[in-house]
């Protein structure tokens, strides 16, 4: 696949372009996971920027970005999954 950022800051610079405000932490487990080729679980409360962070990432990738909706009580049988081509 290659590499797509030269380093966390190239990571947290890119994002910033996009619109998307993150944070040292968040830009250094991107650039990980991008190196080491292997997915981000994001977990955390509605409204603080999980979706947007994979949006964000997909556009500045321009990767294909699957999503798949998961909450409590929710199961593989059950879940829903979206998948689009994000464009910039």
């Amino acid at each position: 696949m290659g590499e797509r950022f030269r380093d966390p800051a190239d990571v947290l610079e890119r994002l910033r372009a996009a619109g998307y405000l993150a944070d040292d932490s968040i830009a250094s487990v991107v650039f990980l996971a991008d190196r080491l080729e292997k997915p981000v679980l994001v977990e955390g409360p509605a409204g603080v920027g999980k979706t947007e962070l994979a949006k964000t990432l997909a556009a500045i990738t321009d990767s294909r970005l699957l999503r798949l909706q998961c909450y409590e009580g929710l199961d593989e049988s059950r879940g829903s999954m979206s998948g689009t081509i994000a464009s910039s």
